[in-house]
């Protein structure tokens, strides 16, 4: 067996693991990456990629559905199912070469393809190697949790990491879960031609805003998605080719394909916690503010820590980890200015409270900024109207914005950086925009906290009047 010394152990060659081992390599330290599947993790190879180059594949499928209002008639489409899963492989393969462990070995970073288990507080062993290492970084990820539904085990379904390998395009698909990934697989595969009903047991999408996710859900609806909320799964069996659930109301739905997105575990079996003595949970290893475990050595980043899994999380846990280990200096996680995304379209994106989580806390002190996207002469244009910005504001400060609507995704790092930075809504007011954009939204609803006090308010139109007789 090889021995190893190291300054930095990663296991783990997801988002953020690759993250930790390029800054730290760089910086100067000496760093083993041990994973034991594909580089890139599940963002790449199953998760944030391949399902976006989904979705953008479907828009396609989609287009002669909306193009006829802009004076253009498209044929319907044929869908090619294998040429679809060409083009998510392909988009894929051009972004592995960043992930890739040529990459990493050539900026001096040992990578180790096997499974990893500690032995002791500090060793691990990784296939013939047995590896000392100063401070460890757990970056393992998470999986797709299954529920404990009766007979579900014996019925071939599939998840976000089988997904991919469909050979033929669903007819019929079920899905089991009305979360981010449940909604943008429903309206992906029902671009395509598929019939697709969700199966959510409480509120689709019901982590966000219910008037915002209204919007997402009636337009899905809109395009013959089949949602059914409050609903439990009792029962899954197969009859020939066919998969039926049985609910708690006494329906049953019948597809030929099943999907389920039921939530996330994080990946921690087979690592040997115990032995190093670090304490988990079933949703997610342990950690203190600082990203510690509790082995003082050993940090948990990403899904595997818990809480919030998102690939953007993971790169921001990276930061923290590199500023800690690396350098010795105090880091702390925040999670205030951590945006999300769902993407819908029209997309769903949020950051900081929610609506009534800030009337939670501010009270009558909080003031809900509005602006709808039909104001918005670049939506307008585009025929992208459906959808609204809501800011949430608290002395002159937001603490939390949703916005619904095109490229949403991308409009919420405005109110993620005002976040962030600690920006007044005065200077997201001032910000001068191009026209015309998406991006004037912002604007539009920021200086909307001021209307009320310009242009409603007696003073003022007292003192501009006093001013006009003053002037020569």
């Amino acid at each position: 067996m090889e021995t190893i010394k190291t300054d930095l152990l990663i296991i783990g060659a997801g988002s953020g693991g690759l993250s930790v081992a390029a800054g730290a390599v760089q910086m100067g330290a000496s760093v083993v990456l041990v994973e034991r599947g594909e580089m890139g993790g599940d963002c790449l190879n199953y998760g944030c990629v391949p399902s976006k180059a989904l979705i953008a594949a479907a828009a396609q499928a989609y287009a002669p559905e909306v193009s006829g209002a802009f004076g253009v008639d498209l044929e319907a489409p044929r869908v090619d199912w294998p040429r679809v899963r060409a083009h998510v492989q392909e988009i894929i393969a051009r972004i592995a070469p960043v992930d890739s462990q040529e990459r990493f070995e050539g900026l001096g970073v040992r990578v180790i393809r096997e499974q990893a288990r500690f032995v002791s507080a500090r060793e691990v062993e990784a296939g013939r190697h047995r590896i000392t290492a100063r401070r460890i970084v757990l970056a393992t990820g998470s999986a797709p949790a299954v529920p404990p539904v009766p007979g579900l085990a014996d019925v071939p379904y599939l998840t976000n990491e089988t997904l991919w390998g469909l050979d033929t395009l669903p007819a019929q698909l079920l899905i089991l879960g009305g979360g981010p990934i449940g909604m943008e697989m429903a309206q992906a595969f029902r671009r395509f031609g598929s019939q697709v009903t969700v199966v959510e047991g409480a509120r689709a999408l019901g982590r966000e805003d219910p008037e915002m996710a209204a919007i997402v859900l009636d337009h899905l609806r809109s395009e013959g998605v089949t949602i059914l909320e409050g609903e439990t799964v009792t029962a899954a069996s197969q009859k020939g080719s066919a998969i039926d659930l049985q609910l708690e109301s006494g329906k049953t739905l019948t597809g030929s394909h099943l999907l389920i997105a039921a939530g996330r575990r994080p990946n921690t079996a087979g690592l040997g916690l115990e032995v190093a003595g670090i304490d988990s949970t079933k949703t997610g290893i342990k950690v203190d503010a600082g990203l510690r475990t509790t082995n003082r050595r050993v940090y948990a980043i990403g899904d595997a820590a818990g809480g919030l899994q998102f690939t953007h999380l993971a790169g921001y846990h990276a930061g923290i980890v590199i500023r800690s280990a690396l350098f010795g200096l105090p880091a702390k996680v925040a999670t205030h200015h951590i945006p999300r995304a769902t993407y819908t379209r029209p997309e769903l994106a949020h950051v900081g409270l929610t609506e009534v989580e800030a009337r939670q806390r501010y009270g009558e002190k909080l003031e809900v900024l509005r602006e709808a996207l039909q104001h918005n002469d670049r939506a307008i244009a585009e025929r992208e109207t459906a959808g609204l910005a809501k800011v949430m504001v608290h002395k002159g400060r937001p603490v939390g914005a949703t916005i619904v609507g095109a490229q949403a995704g991308d409009l919420i790092s405005t109110w993620a950086l005002a976040l962030s930075a600690k920006v007044k809504i005065s200077q997201i007011a001032g910000m001068v925009a191009p026209y015309p954009t998406l991006g004037e939204l912002n604007k539009r609803v920021a200086g909307s906290y001021f209307t009320p006090r310009l242009f409603e308010n007696r003073t003022v139109k007292a003192v501009t009047r006093t001013v006009q007789r003053l002037l020569p």
